[in-house]
């Protein structure tokens, strides 16, 4: 069978979970990680001045990637040009990355030139025009041929939205086993953050925005602390949004000498390599990467028992699942895996077993063809 061809659109600048995920799937893809071959090219919004990393990820591995300038987030023109780049490229299938992509590739009328499928990442609330765009969703989602979404949550809310269940494919991420080989030795990346080598390091990595939990966290990480654990320190990985309020809260809880902002870095993996506990603290998740990371790196897990987290890890077998809003239990948890090492062992080789078995990328890549096969499969039975 001829490879397939995939036009992917997608609003990206830094290498967030979603990017993440696409260019590792278009490096499987035409690799051979699944049959037939697939061939992916990027069509990506990017407006003057705003950091191009995913550009240039996707340029050092080789992927065709086409930026669709915009002057702003409204720039109407952008679907103009989203329609004369798929003319041009004629694709077998093509595909959208979260609301904004959604929405502009059905008023641009690719999903009339090849099968759609749409990857559904979950909502957040940041802004009055984020919410506008998730509105907008239950009018775009209503048109794909399938709909790859990260969790059972999540693909009851679709259906809630009025997408139909059999259209629906849960499709969770994916990690290489061999993610978490940090390449900075821990030691030196210790000393240039100022942590010192005796000190737990509590790791959360993650947009700063409110749905991932950080004030919850450093709720519970200021019980513990007070508790009596003072050889503990929280790291955070990320930007966004959220960071000021996190600022404010680490400076009102008394932990600025306890607790260190990255901001944004081009891979959170060194981080893992200092880390004794990695802490997702979300009220809501999809297929959280971060929670991949920390099984690949090996590296024990406590999180909130929201979205598809319960569907990769499993209480106490593979990590500790507490409720979110819940600072004592995430205390408590924290608290317990820090003093109990053997604990920590089993879930680490337990959360690491499964990605060996469950969450590769050849496995993932290999489920998403089989969609993208089957989409053209059942239009070419409409068409005839």
């Amino acid at each position: 069978m001829k490879s397939i061809r995939v036009l992917a659109v997608i609003e990206a600048t830094s290498i967030t979970g979603p990017a993440k995920n696409l260019l590792q799937f278009a490096r499987m893809a035409r690799s051979g990680g699944a049959q037939p071959l697939v061939e992916v090219s990027i069509a990506a919004f990017h407006r003057p001045h705003e950091p191009d990393l995913f550009l240039q990820a996707a340029r050092q591995m080789s992927i065709p990637v086409y930026p669709i300038p915009e002057a702003h987030r409204f720039d109407a023109r952008v679907i103009g040009l989203l329609a004369a780049l798929g003319r041009s490229l004629q694709p077998d299938v093509v595909e959208s990355h979260a609301v904004k992509s959604h929405f502009l590739l059905r008023k641009s009328g690719l999903n009339r030139l090849a099968p759609w499928v749409a990857f559904h990442h979950g909502y957040t609330w940041p802004d009055l025009r984020a919410q506008l765009y998730n509105q907008l969703d239950r009018w775009s989602l209503r048109a794909p041929s399938r709909v790859v979404t990260v969790s059972q949550p999540f693909q009851r809310e679709l259906i809630r939205h009025g997408v139909p269940g059999a259209r629906i494919e849960i499709v969770h991420n994916a990690i290489e086993p061999g993610w978490g080989t940090a390449p900075q030795a821990p030691a030196e990346l210790r000393a240039e953050l100022g942590i010192n080598p005796a000190q737990k390091v509590i790791l959360i990595v993650g947009r700063l925005s409110g749905e991932k939990g950080h004030l919850a966290l450093l709720r519970a990480f200021g019980q513990l602390v007070d508790a009596g654990t003072r050889d503990a320190h929280l790291l955070i990985v990320g930007e966004g949004p959220e960071r000021g309020r996190i600022e404010t809260a680490i400076r009102h809880l008394g932990l600025s000498e306890m607790a260190t902002l990255t901001g944004q870095v081009p891979t959170a993996e060194p981080y893992y390599g200092i880390a004794d506990l990695a802490v997702l603290s979300s009220f809501s998740e999809g297929s959280p990467n971060a929670l991949l990371e920390a099984m690949a790196a090996r590296v024990p897990i406590v999180a909130t028992a929201v979205g598809g987290i319960p569907e990769i890890v499993a209480d106490r077998a593979s990590a500790l699942l507490v409720p979110p809003w819940d600072p004592d239990a995430l205390c408590g948890a924290m608290r317990e895996l820090l003093a109990n090492q053997a604990l920590a062992r089993d879930l680490t080789a337990r959360a690491f077993e499964l990605i060996l078995t469950r969450h590769t990328p050849e496995a993932r890549a290999r489920r998403l063809v089989a969609i993208y096969t089957a989409a053209l499969a059942s239009q070419e039975r409409y068409s005839s």
